[in-house]
């Protein structure tokens, strides 16, 4: 059988990660597994544990790490965010193609341990926008958009570096950013 792909996404806070993965979820081309991820940040009302994100107590997370249970984890904004490796791992084995939303350190680990991963940087057109669209949400104060707008600058740095990433799409329009990474994923998986 086959090993399925994992598909490494990854972008600063506000580029549209999220609403581009929407796009996903209702391709059935594609039958996509996405991993849900661990957090320790509070839940947003539109989120559901299980489905957006696992929450966990910070303690919880720690004994999680301790116990090699991810593939990846990091630490951002004063949260702790982790993709555990053992349903990654069954879903592969099964043939099965697997998405992934991470942070940049994420991504570096993933890398290392998975250097076959197809990996996929997702930039917003400019900080402008970025600062525009975080603001737009309104789940956030002006004091963490600000360090989120930070944290883009540095995670930008590394969009074009080819030994994280195979690919940069900049999120000018989404119908269009989706399509050229459906394009990619397309010709990825069935390579």
């Amino acid at each position: 059988m086959k090993r399925g792909k994992l598909i490494v996404f990854c972008g600063p806070s506000g580029s549209g990660k999220g609403t581009v993965e929407k796009e996903f979820l209702n391709d059935k081309i594609f039958n996509f597994h996405f991993s849900i991820s661990d957090t320790t940040r509070e839940k947003r009302e539109s989120e559901t544990h299980g489905v957006n994100y696992s929450f966990l107590t910070k303690e919880e997370f720690k004994q999680n790490i301790k116990e090699n249970k991810y593939l990846e984890w990091a630490k951002y904004i004063n949260n702790y965010y982790g993709t555990p490796i053992a349903p990654i791992e069954k879903m592969l084995a099964k043939g099965q193609n697997v998405f992934l939303e991470i942070e940049l350190l994420g991504v570096k680990q993933v890398v290392e341990k998975m250097p076959e991963a197809i990996t996929i940087f997702l930039s917003p057109p400019s900080v402008e926008e970025l600062e525009k669209r975080l603001k737009k949400r309104g789940t956030e104060s002006i004091e963490t958009i600000n360090r989120r707008i930070e944290q883009a600058n540095e995670e930008i740095k590394y969009a074009n570096d080819k030994k994280l990433f195979k690919y940069n799409i900049i999120n000018y329009e989404v119908e269009e950013t989706v399509q050229k990474i459906k394009d990619i994923i397309s010709s990825e998986v069935n390579a």
